[in-house]
């Protein structure tokens, strides 16, 4: 099996080494992230971890991250884009705090196992499996989290960089394929599910992703928060991020117009022909508002329909 077939169908597993894995410890280190992400890192326990952004002062989203919550410490896992920004970004606001930063991203490995079985891979390989999205657990001198990259079950294994060959190695002896950068940006773009980079920047706020289970309105002040709360009570956006299939064999390039009716009503942030579906799938902002009852939605002359009323996390 194939890894974009093994992905849909079984378990792939995939190099995820190039994501950014900050560590912070120190006893401030909680009240810091706290004070610095949109959801709640107080209420997490040792095993747990929660999927949060970075904002700036306008609301506007700097970075996503997955937030670990270790026995010593936080582990903050980026986008290999942001990896740089998040760790500046929380270096400039540690003044008078007893917390410290290490970037151990080049210490360590990063495989994800994503698939409908690869919970019980894992467990034929004697690894946990845990349960809750973004929970943890120990394996020998690695940690297996609840984390997906692709919108399918899925979990990512990080252990020091020595470990890499003989992890790929038990994987791919238990017949799991390796899966490429395209065929799993293919697999999360029919699963709706966006990533940092391409379906959110820092143009975006965090309602416009429909993203909310990465923020805590009942928790404290914290960077971003007056816009957020703004923008939650008072309204004010207007285009949402949502699934897209387009009746079409070539993806659209970012950027590309919605029309509804012949009105530009949104545009393009990432989009994959899916062979599964034998059409394009994508992800885009569309002022929903703005669609009458019926219209038919174009994307380069072609029939484009919203799958679902928001992305999958």
């Amino acid at each position: 099996m194939q890894g974009y077939e093994a992905l849909r169908e079984g378990a792939a597993w995939l190099d995820l080494s190039k994501r950014g894995r900050i560590r912070a410890r120190g006893e401030d280190r909680v009240r810091l992230l706290h004070a610095m992400t949109t959801n709640d890192i107080r209420q997490l326990e040792p095993g747990d971890g929660c999927y949060a952004f970075f904002l700036n002062a306008q609301g506007r989203i700097l970075a996503d991250a997955v937030i670990l919550e270790l026995p010593d410490a936080l582990m903050i896992g980026t986008e290999p884009e942001t990896r740089g920004a998040v760790y500046g970004h929380l270096d400039k606001y540690i003044i008078a705090d007893d917390v410290t930063l290490e970037d151990i991203t080049e210490a360590t490995i990063e495989i994800g196992i994503e698939g409908p079985v690869a919970a019980g891979l894992l467990e034929m390989l004697g690894a946990p499996a845990p349960a809750a999205p973004y929970s943890h657990a120990a394996w020998g001198d690695s940690t297996v989290a609840r984390i997906s990259t692709t919108g399918q079950p899925g979990f990512s294994v990080i252990a020091p960089r020595g470990a890499r060959d003989a992890l790929i190695g038990d994987l791919e002896a238990a017949g799991v394929a390796p899966a490429d950068v395209e065929a799993a940006r293919t697999v999360r773009l029919e699963q709706g599910f966006p990533r940092y980079g391409e379906d959110i920047t820092d143009r975006h706020l965090p309602h416009e992703t429909q993203l909310l289970s990465a923020v805590n309105f009942n928790k404290g002040c914290y960077i971003g928060q007056e816009i957020v709360e703004r923008v939650r009570s008072r309204g004010g956006v207007h285009r949402f991020l949502v699934p897209l299939e387009i009746d079409a064999d070539r993806a659209p390039a970012p950027e590309t117009r919605i029309l509804a009716a012949g009105k530009d009503i949104g545009e393009i942030t990432s989009a994959a022909y899916s062979p599964a579906l034998g059409k394009t799938v994508a992800l885009a902002y569309v002022r929903t508002g703005e669609i009458a009852p019926g219209a038919e939605l174009s994307v380069e002359g072609n029939r484009a329909l919203i799958t679902a009323g928001t992305p999958n996390r």
